[in-house]
């Protein structure tokens, strides 16, 4: 039995240490804003202005935007850049062809996003989190940008004129007789239009609406599901009541 620990312990501190020098950095946690209607009108409008060019939400109609407290002409106004009418679904005009030309492949549709990239790391959303805030300049790469969360990424980096241009800063170290390289953190080549605070507070935006969007009725669905819950444990109580009244003369 401590043969097979030991093994078991020495394959984990393996494959974390290859891990590690493959590229992979542990989610940060994206903050939890999906009932925060300021945060998502906010992501809403930099999801139409800097994700929606290349990545359409196909299944999300403009028009379900009322729902975090925009209206009809909010909407018609400042949001429908690629809809003729608010009724329209959130499609992007990239022509798949040449969209696949430029990138390798054609961007995904994000209306589910936040949902399908979910795995044992962490939620979907705490990857998007993570990848936008882990871009960093790679002239060795077609479009001059690589990403520590997804290595060799052919999107390039959306938010560069916020973020600005940074570099990781790694430092080795050995684990189990493998050295392997650590994120120790970041350093800023040229600034952005934000702060690295501003920045990170935007991401956390446009992820809570990415978050809202792959299931819109998400707010409504916990509010019932509270109210049940309760109406389910009054009613025990009246049937239990109930079913003793019933039975006490029968006994």
């Amino acid at each position: 039995m401590k043969k097979i620990l030991l093994g078991f312990m020495l394959a984990l501190g393996i494959s974390g240490s290859v891990w590690a020098a493959g590229g992979g950095i542990p989610l940060d946690k994206a903050p939890k804003r999906t009932n925060d209607m300021a945060a998502l009108q906010n992501g809403a409008k930099l999801f139409v202005n800097y994700c929606l060019s290349c990545h359409s939400a196909s299944f999300m109609r403009y028009n379900r935007l009322r729902d975090i407290g925009l209206n009809e002409k909010q909407i018609a106004e400042n949001l429908t850049f690629t809809a003729d009418k608010i009724g329209d679904p959130m499609r992007a005009n990239i022509d798949p062809l040449e969209a696949k030309a430029w990138f390798g492949v054609n961007p995904p549709d994000l209306t589910l996003i936040a949902r399908s990239r979910s795995s044992h790391a962490g939620t979907g959303a705490d990857y998007v989190y993570t990848l936008l805030r882990s871009y960093y300049r790679d002239e060795t790469k077609p479009t001059g940008w690589n990403n520590l969360a997804f290595p060799n990424i052919g999107m390039p980096h959306p938010l560069w004129q916020l973020q600005g241009e940074r570099k990781p800063m790694f430092e080795k170290v050995e684990s189990h007789g493998h050295e392997s390289e650590l994120l120790k953190g970041w350093e800023q080549v040229k600034p952005g239009t934000l702060s690295a605070t501003e920045y990170d507070q935007n991401v956390g935006d446009l992820v809570a609406y990415l978050q809202w969007m792959s299931e819109p009725a998400q707010n409504s669905r916990v509010r019932i599901g509270v109210w049940v819950l309760l109406f389910l444990a009054a009613f025990t109580v009246v049937a239990w009541r109930l079913n003793a009244a019933f039975w006490k003369n029968i006994k």
